[in-house]
């Protein structure tokens, strides 16, 4: 909001941090995976920098595109919101995202929600009309400080739907009186549902109270919806600010336009874990930093995914045992702190990582103990969600490819070099590097 490089330091001695979650009504893509990384690299950096964090996010289970799916499928809303829920939870466990302490649903808040709409009717900030009930904008001063726009400005471009009753183009809805075909609970003004940005208000009120050190989502939300909860919650409970801190992501680009569902341009995490694996997606995503866009791209992908490879291989592959250790891994710590404190300047931190990795390679080409550099290589991957973990279709694997170096070694001990190049050459094109060494041969995916 301030626009400015501002230093963290939470109101308590807990961090509390909201983050936006999905609306879960088809398969979700790699834009969310690229905000839900981000934000849990937010979280495990505060962690290891010794804060204490509570870590809400939502699931906004009932809205028009859950509603509108659910009816072309036959399905009840919750059915097909439950479903999409269920394969988002488990895509989160196969990225490595540590989960929130809380996930609230805002169909389970919904009395939440109604009890802070009565109380914005009753302090003047909303009205009922016709079984719906929306916020006056107007009533709240500094209404646009987060976006940086007008609401006379936003006058020009804003229309009323048939049907809505508002007394400014520019108010939004708080409760939306029921229709016939969508689900409805009751309330004051009649059956109805709650609408969209209510909800994010309610459930971070009732859980983590009304001001939040920090509340995280995509750039795209930044308008209406932060906009819209920081003047309901304020409104509400009459403390401000409502977030300390607002940090907002990054758009992923595909091909200049936003990645999203309604663009029809998605790549699914499914898709991506398949083919990238978890640490290569992490990659992708973390060599830029959070608040510029990234460009989805097949090659920066693969760049990602033979990246993770070599900080695995560094981390991981023995050598030197025994012998002393004299690489400066301090230094390497410094340099990753000093990056990641500059507002989670993520490709800062990676860069020290790579250069702890490259000077692990070296160490143990040349016969140096790196055992103590591979721990903290470990423990700083650790801190970004790098699992380093070899990818499940290579560990089935690696029982064929190690007899196949071990036929390739015989064959050039026996100066079988023509035969011993078709091995490596037919690993090459399986996506599997030779590396020989004084210590032999290694190999490596990528």
């Amino acid at each position: 909001m301030s626009r400015s490089l501002e230093e963290f330091a939470p109101a308590g001695d807990e961090v509390k941090m909201y983050v936006c979650g999905i609306t879960p009504y088809d398969h979700a893509h790699l834009g969310h995976a690229m905000s839900y990384i981000i934000f849990d690299v937010v979280r495990r950096y505060l962690e290891f920098r010794g804060f204490r964090v509570k870590h809400v996010q939502n699931y906004t289970d009932i809205d028009d595109r859950i509603i509108n799916r659910a009816n072309a499928l036959g399905q009840p809303f919750d059915q097909l919101a439950a479903t999409y829920i269920d394969e988002f939870d488990q895509e989160m466990r196969e990225l490595n995202i540590t989960p929130a302490h809380i996930f609230p649903r805002a169909t389970q808040e919904i009395p939440t929600i109604i009890e802070m709409t009565a109380r914005l009717i009753e302090k003047g900030h909303a009205y009922s009309a016709n079984g719906d009930v929306y916020f006056r904008v107007r009533s709240k001063g500094d209404y646009g400080k987060l976006s940086g726009r007008d609401v006379d400005a936003l006058l020009a471009g804003a229309r009323v739907e048939p049907g809505e009753q508002k007394e400014d183009p520019a108010d939004f809805a708080l409760w939306k009186g029921a229709k016939e075909g969508e689900p409805a609970w009751d309330s004051p003004w009649g059956p109805g549902r709650p609408g969209w940005h209510i909800e994010c208000s309610a459930m971070s009120y009732r859980h983590l109270g009304a001001t939040l050190d920090i509340h995280g989502g995509g750039q795209d939300l930044i308008f209406p919806h932060h906009e819209n909860e920081i003047a309901q919650s304020e409104s509400y409970s009459g403390e401000e600010p409502f977030v300390r801190y607002w940090l907002h992501n990054g758009w992923l680009m595909f091909s200049e336009e936003k990645m999203s569902k309604s663009l029809g341009n998605i790549i699914t995490i499914r898709q991506g874990l398949e083919k990238y694996g978890a640490d290569g997606l992490r990659l992708f995503v973390l060599t830029s930093h959070y608040r510029a866009p990234l460009s989805y791209s097949e090659e920066a992908l693969e760049s990602g995914k033979r990246a993770a490879e070599r900080l695995r291989l560094a981390a991981t592959v023995t050598g030197g045992e025994g012998a002393p250790s004299d690489i400066e891994v301090e230094s390497y710590r410094q340099r990753f702190i000093e990056g990641m404190d500059d507002d989670l300047n993520t490709p800062a931190g990676l860069a020290a990582l790579f250069d702890l990795a490259r000077e692990i390679n070296r160490a143990r080409d040349e016969g140096r103990g790196v055992e103590e550099a591979q721990t903290t290589l470990q423990e700083l991957a650790s801190v970004l969600g790098l699992t380093l973990r070899e990818p499940e279709a290579a560990i089935g694997a690696a029982p064929f490819i190690e007899l196949l170096v071990s036929l390739r070694n015989e064959l050039r001990a026996a100066k079988q070099f023509e035969l011993a190049d078709r091995v490596r050459s037919g690993l090459s094109e399986l996506g599997i590097t030779l590396e020989d060494g004084p210590e032999g041969t290694r190999w490596r995916r990528g």
